[in-house]
């Protein structure tokens, strides 16, 4: 097994060093020069654009050379620069997402170390991290929408945003439901002003085949109307041994832009299919980590599958009644199918024997959420306000019904072999019509004013929404309403932020904010007397105080945090519920920009304390959180080598701290480190100036063995992708 030599405190003396250099760049970059001529200056402020107007749906600017965005959206705030607001918000363009051979959104959110991708419970969806609490890949907000967004596993070709709110957000973001740590929101692509027609290849190995297309048009006298079309189809097998996956995506974007009406409507289609790949390890039954498999050989079964079909849209529009008032509304919905035979190995003892389970699922859910409101600005003497009242509803409806065998067959996690599917003999509802098994709605009321004191060096924003969230759970078997499922909940959560900005590169910030959202299903064990049932209605509690800087070459932000959320435990009757507690208390670091003209820098370290309390008889209370490390680090550089004009080499190390993979705190995972390379050409290939852009990715280049991460409380364990080609080309007309 291969090591790299970059250890946590090198990496952390590394970052550190950046924000140092941060600060002391601030005397160069007031001046606007750091060795970097006049005319040029003048162009990389022309593409941050100083005609922004927050508050609706214009993007936030790109920063220096495109790949990241200070700041993104806040819900129904809208669009907002970073160091305007007293919250930590950062975004990733579509030209990161190009550059780096981005395919999905864990690919990008790689790039920060607040938020770490986790492979959902016993399948293949994606799950994060943010401040090391779980956050639903579901419930991804769509232009700001939540319960839009495909199932599991979205893909980045329809983004031009990947945006990351941190922090609990149920004040801008009232609808969505499980972002206590944090929430992410993707941005559509639009047609620009510029016309794009963009085609690509890409390869992954194994043999993992794709073609993209990207078309946008503005029309009209001026430009008024636009659409933006994107295609994909990539298939093959993956870089594990039986393991095959295919991907088709078509998107369509079309909007108005007026003088006072701008208006949009999005549509998409995806349907993704996983065979035969790993879908974690079950060390439930066991008191020990046991030794990485070889990265490259697979221990699931070839009959595993998994079908997720998504049609989904979404409909906005703005318009101004006054240039000092914006009434908004938006609407949108989503349906998905998923089918699947879902199968992992329950390991037995440290030769690695295991049962091979299996649980069919079929899930068909629709969601539909909307927003509506009216914002505006005005004066009252030397105090100014930015006012915003809106209203928000988010309703999601499941059908699930399964079958799962109980009489296993054996294998063994190092030694895998093919063993014929088990016959399912526990049946939960009818398989082949399932029946309505649960309700949600959340909706709520929210009140924000900002204002801005000394010409707005100081922004206090008072504000609160009126959460109701109602839960509904019912008979898979029956149809009927069940009882000990069914929740409602309704209050006032207030929200105080302040931001004071000594000089325009530097603001201070705090906030007081709560999230109000459903809590999850209890595990199918069958240890667990309430299995499968809702466990509640979840309050939580966040204060964070933090500083945002901005030279123009240099950003980035420092931030100190703790959350409160209620936690999910087993009692030692067997109940499963919200009987517990979460403290999670951190320090953020996020430092990006371009010191040295043609080195770019993106580099980011979170601390986490993640304390579990009142927990089932006290016997876990002071342990640290299954499945969060208390250091995360990321370090990005890309070099434009200057003797070959358009070669840019890329590089970006990752490294997470150990963690523990059971609330005792008996099953360590080991921290990890991994190291990614690539290399960038981009030419111009006729007087017209087409471009053609070839891109070489080389990831986890030592190929490095480890337990990339642990799900809360299920004892189950994932193990990170061994040594991944990534090759790319794109023509652009």
């Amino acid at each position: 097994m291969q090591n790299t030599s970059i250890n946590a405190f090198a990496f952390r003396k590394t970052l550190l060093a950046l924000a140092a250099g941060a600060v002391t760049y601030s005397a160069s970059a007031a001046d606007g020069v750091a060795g970097k001529p006049a005319e040029e200056t003048l162009v990389v402020q022309a593409t941050e654009g100083s005609d922004f107007k927050p508050g609706g749906d214009q993007l936030v600017p790109a920063f220096l050379d495109g790949q990241i965005a200070h700041g993104g959206r806040l819900g129904m705030l809208g669009e907002q620069k970073a160091m305007d607001v007293p919250f930590n918000v950062i975004g990733f363009t579509s030209k990161l997402i190009k550059d780096q051979q981005a395919k999905t959104i864990a690919d990008v959110v790689r790039n920060d170390a607040g938020v770490q991708p986790v492979q959902g419970f016993g399948n293949f969806g994606e799950s994060y991290r943010i401040r090391g609490f779980i956050f639903d890949g579901d419930d991804m907000t769509f232009g700001g929408l939540p319960g839009i967004v495909p199932r599991q596993v979205v893909d980045t070709q329809m983004l031009d945003r990947v945006e990351i709110f941190k922090g609990a957000n149920s004040l801008v973001n009232g609808a969505s439901s499980s972002g206590v740590g944090g929430l992410i929101n993707l941005e559509p692509k639009r047609a620009e002003d510029t016309p794009v027609t963009s085609v690509g290849v890409d390869y992954t190995s194994k043999s993992q085949v794709g073609g993209t297309l990207d078309v946008g048009r503005r029309f009209g006298d001026s430009g008024q109307y636009g659409a933006r079309v994107n295609l994909v189809h990539r298939e093959g097998d993956g870089v594990l041994d039986d393991e095959r996956s295919r991907t088709t995506l078509a998107s369509a974007a079309l909007d108005y832009r007026g003088d006072r009406l701008r208006t949009s409507l999005d549509l998409g289609y995806q349907k993704k299919t996983f065979h035969g790949g790993e879908m974690g390890l079950n060390t439930g039954g066991v008191d020990f980590v046991p030794k990485v498999p070889n990265n490259r050989k697979n221990y699931g079964q070839k009959w595993g599958y998994s079908d997720m079909e998504s049609e989904f849209g979404m409909a906005k529009a703005e318009y101004d009644l006054t240039d000092s008032w914006t009434t908004y509304a938006a609407f949108g919905g989503q349906h998905a199918h998923e089918t699947g035979t879902y199968s992992t190995p329950k390991l037995l003892n440290r030769d690695g024997d295991a049962t091979v389970s299996r649980m069919d699922t079929n899930r068909i859910t629709d969601g539909w959420s909307g927003m509506g409101g009216i914002r505006g600005n005005f004066d009252t003497g030397p105090i100014s306000h930015k006012v915003n009242v809106g209203y928000s509803a988010r309703i999601l409806k499941d059908k699930t019904a399964w079958r799962m065998a109980t009489v296993l067959p054996h294998t063994n996690i190092y030694d895998n072999h093919n063993v014929d599917k088990p016959d399912n003999s526990f049946f939960g509802g009818d398989y082949h019509d399932p029946l309505t098994t649960g309700r949600q709605r959340t909706q709520g009321w929210l009140l924000s004013d900002t204002l801005g004191l000394f010409n707005d060096k100081v922004l206090l924003t008072g504000a609160a929404r009126y959460q109701t969230v109602i839960v509904r759970g019912y008979s898979n078997k029956t149809g009927r309403e069940d009882s000990s499922s069914h929740f409602t909940d309704s209050r006032w959560m207030p929200t105080y932020g302040l931001v004071y900005k000594p000089w325009e590169s530097l603001s201070l910030y705090a906030n007081h904010t709560e999230a109000l959202q459903p809590g999850t299903r209890a595990p199918l064990n069958d240890s667990v007397i309430n299995k499968g049932e809702s466990v509640g209605i979840m309050h939580s509690k966040q204060n964070e105080i933090g500083a945002k800087v901005d030279y123009g070459r240099i950003g980035g932000s420092l931030a100190l945090f703790e959350i409160k959320k209620p936690l999910a435990i087993t009692d030692s009757a067997g109940y499963f519920g919200l009987n517990g507690e979460q403290r999670h208390r951190g320090v953020e670091l996020n430092v990006f920009g371009e010191p040295v003209l043609g080195l770019r820098l993106n580099g980011s370290a979170t601390w986490i304390d993640p304390q579990m309390r009142k927990t089932a008889g006290g016997v876990n209370d002071g342990n640290t959180a299954v499945g969060v490390a208390r250091f995360y680090g990321v370090l990005g550089a890309e070099y434009d080598i200057k003797p070959v004009d358009g070669l840019t080499a890329t590089a970006r190390v990752n490294h997470t701290g150990s963690q523990y993979a059971d609330a005792a705190n008996h099953k360590k995972l080991s921290d990890y480190t991994t190291l990614d390379l690539g290399l960038r050409y981009r030419t111009r290939v006729n007087a017209d100036g087409n471009e053609m852009v070839w891109r070489v990715g080389l990831e986890n280049v030592t190929n490095k063995k480890y337990w990339s991460g642990s799900n809360d409380n299920s004892g189950y364990l994932y193990q990170g992708d061994p040594r991944t080609v990534k090759v790319s080309m794109s023509y652009d007309f």
